[in-house]
């Protein structure tokens, strides 16, 4: 672990083991922190805050953000291949949302913003009861932030984390998932060796205990919370914090609609469908229902479960692959039951519902869960509502536009979503209709580290990237200095 500019191993010697999702072997071990690391990560960050000039030496800011993304450059491929290893994650998806679009942009665009971005604004006007005010509005950096990590895009989320609360003047306590440490040890590792961060700037403490956790959710010395998982922990979090009057940002789950239009080219259709199994489906913004319009829905059904079939389950190491395993036993076991229970209740189970068959015997011990479609469902089924986090998609008619934004928008969810249509004009005014933090329109892609992300509803609280992200870590004050007039 990184506590206070050191590389320490847990102040009890306990270790966890670190198991690959996609074999069920034990890859190695990690630092198991108790409370003891956790309050000392935590002092440290609040010192560092407090008595040191990281919050106002922007110059120096930005230097150890280019230090850290050259270091990052350095061990790139060794980090590729941790990754695969402890995510589970196709290795096909390592050029992409996985590691290398975040690589390329997360510090990089935060680091610009130092310079670029307006910290200090002069209000006009302040003429007020005869003497002139002037009112500076300033900007400046929320304190200590914790930031709690998934396991389903580890380094994507915690880069985009670091790079804008470090960049704005914060320092960190890193709590990355117990599921996939070594991402984040080997960030701490490159941090204590390759940058000019103060000790304690950033604290990187890796724990499976929820209660060695949930001290940074109740600890006074932490101003904002940044997390990143189920809405259920986000709700808890929420509470947690509310006694210490803690700043949120929380980007939740998702049950996001892809919605095909009566005029969409049917040729998009599966492999938007085929989309939802990346990486097993673990992606907050999959699109996980697929709403057709009923003209299209019979052939859209044949066409997507022979698709189905062909999906390539395996080795994430395999550059073919498509869908590896899901994080966990537990997650696995979750991701079938839903369907179970969807088959109890009534619904089409049209292709997969099962764990995966026919892989290698040295795959026996990974989590690997059939790309399954699920039909002849409505939308208020509960495998239309709940989160899977599976390669799982529910396929569900319509009748019209309104229809379409109707079922879209009936979920207690709003993080993503997507529309296809042969116009752009169509898709971008239903588009506008869905209550979600991002949709795509004919494929539009919204990811980049200058896009704000995040959800309405049960999908969280504020945002992450872009400007609006970048805000997301500061605080703002407004000072106003008299000036009398001359008598």
């Amino acid at each position: 672990m990184l506590i206070a500019g050191d590389l320490v191993n847990a102040a009890s010697g306990a270790q966890f083991d670190n198991v690959s999702p996609a074999t069920g072997a034990v890859l190695g071990a990690t630092a198991a922190a108790g409370a003891q690391d956790m309050e000392r990560a935590i002092a440290a960050a609040r010192s560092a805050f407090d008595t040191t000039d990281w919050s106002t030496n922007r110059a120096l800011r930005k230097r150890c953000l280019n230090q850290l993304q050259a270091a990052l450059e350095g061990e790139k491929e060794a980090l590729r291949t941790e990754l695969v290893a402890e995510v589970g994650c196709p290795v096909m998806t390592t050029e992409s949302a996985q590691l290398d679009w975040p690589l390329a942009e997360s510090l990089r665009y935060p680091a610009q913003l130092v310079d670029e971005f307006e910290w200090e604004r002069v209000l006009k006007g302040g003429g007020l009861f005869g003497d002139r005010n002037v009112r500076t509005v300033v900007k400046e950096a929320a304190g200590v932030v914790a930031a709690v990590t998934p396991s389903n895009f580890p380094i994507e989320v915690i880069l985009n984390k670091l790079g804008p609360a470090l960049a704005t003047g914060n320092t960190v306590v890193l709590k990355p998932d117990p599921h996939t440490p070594w991402n984040a040890t080997r960030l701490g590792r490159l941090i204590a060796e390759k940058t000019d961060m103060p000790p304690g700037v950033v604290n990187v403490v890796t724990t499976p205990s929820n209660d060695v956790a949930g001290l940074l959710g109740t600890d006074p010395r932490v101003d904002l919370v940044s997390f990143t998982g189920s809405t259920t922990v986000g709700k808890l979090l929420m509470r947690q914090g509310a006694d210490t009057m803690k700043r949120m940002f929380l980007e939740l789950g998702g049950k996001s609609a892809a919605i095909v239009l009566d005029d969409a080219n049917p040729a998009v259709i599966v492999p938007t469908a085929i989309g939802v199994c990346v990486h097993a489906g673990q992606a907050c913004a999959a699109t996980s229902r697929m709403l057709v319009h009923r003209s299209l829905y019979d052939q859209a059904v044949a066409d997507i479960t022979a698709a189905y079939h062909h999906v390539p389950v395996g080795d994430p190491v395999d550059p073919g692959t498509l869908v590896g395993p899901v994080i966990s036993a537990e997650q696995k076991e979750r991701a079938l039951s839903a369907i179970e229970e969807a088959r109890r209740d009534g619904a089409e189970i049209v292709v997969g519902g099962g764990p995966a068959e026919g892989l290698p015997d040295y795959l026996g011990g990974g989590h690997f869960v059939a790309p399954t479609v699920v039909a002849g469902v409505d939308n208020s089924a509960a495998i239309a509502q709940r989160e899977i986090f599976g390669p799982v998609l529910v396929l569900l008619p319509f009748d019209d536009d309104d229809d379409a934004v109707r079922m879209a928008n009936d979920s207690a969810y709003g993080l993503a979503g997507a529309v296809m249509s042969r116009s752009a004009e169509r898709g971008m005014s239903v588009a506008r209709r869905i209550r979600t933090g991002a949709m795509g329109v004919n494929g539009g892609m919204f990811y980049g580290a200058d896009a704000p992300f995040g959800g309405y509803k049960s999908s969280g609280i504020g945002r992450q990237c872009g400007i609006e992200g970048f805000e997301q870590y500061l605080e703002t004050k407004t000072i106003a200095l008299r000036e009398r007039r001359q008598s």
